[in-house]
């Protein structure tokens, strides 16, 4: 069985240039990420895809031009959950 992965992004419009890696892991601590999202009401996505496209990407790494296209899809759709959400 393949272990889980999870990574974190940051994205601040007003600072960032481009979405940062701000957490990542595989196994126990992408257990530990997604748990911690999830207690501090931070969506989680999952896309196994993009997962791997940006695993070998370095903590407070920004995330590559040719990843932007997905990884605004992401962001969109947790913007969306966020506003239905209250």
């Amino acid at each position: 069985m393949e272990k889980r992965k999870a990574i974190a992004l940051r994205y601040d419009k007003d600072k960032d240039r481009a979405p940062l890696v701000v957490a990542k892991g595989i196994g126990e601590l992408a257990e530990k990420i997604i748990e911690t999202a999830k207690k501090h009401g931070v969506p989680v996505v999952e896309d196994k895809a993009l997962i791997s496209a940006m695993i070998n990407l370095e903590v407070y790494e920004e995330i590559p031009p040719d990843l932007y296209r997905a990884v605004a899809k992401v962001l969109v759709f947790v913007e969306s959950m966020k506003k239905r959400s209250g």
